[in-house]
Order: structure tokens, then sequence, then C-alpha cells
């Protein structure tokens, strides 16, 4: 059976001009794959019409008369925008006619209409955002990234289960290991919550690493890093804003003088190696964990390969089953917590 993917074309800073030619390169890397297209349908067929895909039986398009504002409040979206394409696409995997959706739209908005459409997974009180970051070992998932600012020590645990599932599939390791993040690696450092989800993960069954700082997430010392969402937040803005201050630092001082201007052109492969190794493109897509069906979020500023490859993190998922990987390992963890634990 075919994976049909849902794109909302209409979400991001570019609509249809990235997400229909990110569609086609899609499908050039999946040729068993489909895709289902919600967005205005003159704009979305001119852009078929373009890339050369549009009597492609692998695409189907979906009109949809309402657009979500990237600054639209989310209980706003949830109420007065059911016709649109972020809304619809996410019905179609409600309905079974998508197996995940993708958008690259109002972040706060697609958690409301996904919450509200999909529902939870049983056993998973708040969904998570989830992302990989680039370490010295390959990459790492960190989440929540900003769907939760308050957790309970329960939820940091659900989160680890998500987290560990999610990796499982990406990173292709069987049983990652997981950290939990704190302000040092002993057992009595953080505050009472962090210590609490310390002890569930200790007998979650799960491949727990113990305790592990912000220095260790680059350093790739485990697979997953569970953190409540304000700090995840804190940690994903903070990254971005560092990568953009070295870009220019690099650039300042391959440009101060001839020599250095000559200098850099020697050193030309070395550079460009660098910055596909780094570039934050091949790591886009992070995903919204503890639904009852697979949404991945895009960066907004996506350009066309960069939402593929949220697309192709969709396929993934669904291809690989993460719902049924998740539900899994969710039954045993209400048992393991106390109430205390679970109000947080």
């Amino acid at each position: 059976m075919a994976i049909v993917v849902a794109l909302d074309c209409m979400g991001g800073d570019h609509g249809p001009s990235v997400t229909v030619p990110a569609a086609a390169r899609f499908l050039e890397q999946q040729p068993g794959a489909q895709v289902v297209l919600v967005g205005d349908e003159a704009a979305v067929r001119a852009q078929l019409d373009a890339a050369g895909i549009a009597q492609d039986h692998r695409v189907r398009v979906l009109h949809a008369t309402e657009v979500v504002g990237m600054d639209e409040p989310p209980a706003s979206a949830l109420r007065s925008k059911r016709n649109s394409s972020m809304r619809m696409a996410i019905e179609l995997v409600k309905s079974g006619e998508a197996h995940a959706c993708v958008s690259a739209g109002n972040t706060g908005a697609l958690m409301a209409i996904s919450r509200f459409v999909l529902k939870m997974l049983p056993g998973v009180e708040r969904p998570a955002i989830a992302s990989m970051v680039p370490t010295m070992r390959g990459r790492c998932c960190v989440l929540d990234l900003g769907a939760n600012v308050d957790c309970s020590a329960l939820h940091l645990l659900q989160f680890a289960v998500m987290g560990s599932a999610l990796y499982s599939i990406v990173g292709k390791v069987e049983r990652p290991t997981v950290g939990l993040l704190n302000i040092g690696e002993e057992d009595i450092k953080g505050n009472e919550v962090v210590k609490q989800a310390g002890e569930l993960l200790k007998g979650s069954g799960l491949n727990y690493f113990g305790n592990v700082e912000g220095d260790d997430i680059y350093k790739g010392t485990t697979d997953v890093v569970v953190c409540d969402g304000f700090v995840g937040n804190t940690f994903l803005k903070s990254s971005e804003g560092l990568a953009k201050m070295l870009a220019v630092y690099l650039n300042e001082e391959f440009r101060r003088s001839a020599f250095t201007r000559l200098l850099g052109l020697i050193g030309l492969p070395v550079i460009n190696a660098f910055k596909k190794r780094v570039d934050p493109r091949r790591h886009n897509g992070a995903s919204l964990l503890g639904l009852r069906g697979i949404v991945v979020k895009s960066h907004g500023s996506a350009d066309s390969f960069s939402f593929s490859v949220a697309v192709q993190r969709a396929y993934d998922e669904a291809a690989s089953g993460i719902l049924e990987r998740i539900s899994e390992h969710l039954p045993q963890i209400p048992e393991a917590a106390s109430p205390m634990q679970k109000a947080g």
C-alpha cells in the first residue's frame, strides 16, 4: 500500500511556490508514495504545471478556501478556519485518506488543530515537539521544543518514550540512549520535577543514561534528550542565533583582506563541506508526538529542499509505524508514576 502524505500547501512564508516543488522533489525520491496538495487550487495547479507534474497520478489536489495566518491566534484558527488548508490536511489524516500531514504554518495553530482533530494517544497527556539536531556523533532527538512550558515528571517520562521511538526510526537504533537535561550530572541536581522524572526514567525500561548537561547535546552523549518546552525552546532559539553569528563571523574574517579572501578561495571545498554538514535545512521537520496521527512541522521559512526533507520525515514515520511503536511502550507508564508525580 502506498504511503500518502497530505501537504498544507498554503502554510509558511512562501506557500505553493515552495511546497509544490518540494512535493515534486519528494516524489522523485519516493516513486511509490503519493501526496495530497491542500490549498488554493488555482495557485497549486500553476505550480504543478511549472514543476512538470500536473498529470502525475500520484498527485491529488484538494481545494481549500481559507488560510491560517502565521500570526493568527491558535484559538481563532481552531474556531473560525474549518476550511483552512491546515485543518483540511489534518482531517485527511483523521479520516485515513492520508498517513501523515506536513505544514510550515503557524506552530501554535498546528498544535491546537492537530490535538483537537486527532486527539491524543492512550497514555499520553500532552503532545511534544521533537526535532533532530546535528552532533559530533551524528544526530540527537531533543524534545519538548516548545509545546509545554510547564511539565510534570510523568510528562517528561512520556516524552522520553516518544523520543526514543522516533529516534529508533530516524537513527535506526533499536534501543536509543535517553538523557534528562539538567544543570548537572548528579542525581541531587535540578528541581523536584526533574529529580522525580529521573526516578521514573530509571524504572521505565528505556535505555536511560542519566542526567545530561547542555553541552552534552552537541557532544552527542545520548541519542535522545528530554526537557520541558520552556528549556527546549530556549535551547533551540539560542542554537539558531549562535549558528547565524558564527556564519557572520566566518564571512567577515575571510573578507578582511586580499590575503584572507585568497585563503577563503583555497579553503572553499572545506567550507562548503562544513556548511553542508551543519546545514539546518537537512534537519528540517519537527514531529508533533503523542497524537493519534502523524503531523510534522516544517520551518516557516523553508525552501523547497528543506520542505522536502520534512515531507520525507513524515513518510519515514508512517512507513515505520511510529504510532504503534509509541503505543507499545505507553501502557505501563501510568502505573509507574505516583499521584504526586502525575500532578507535577
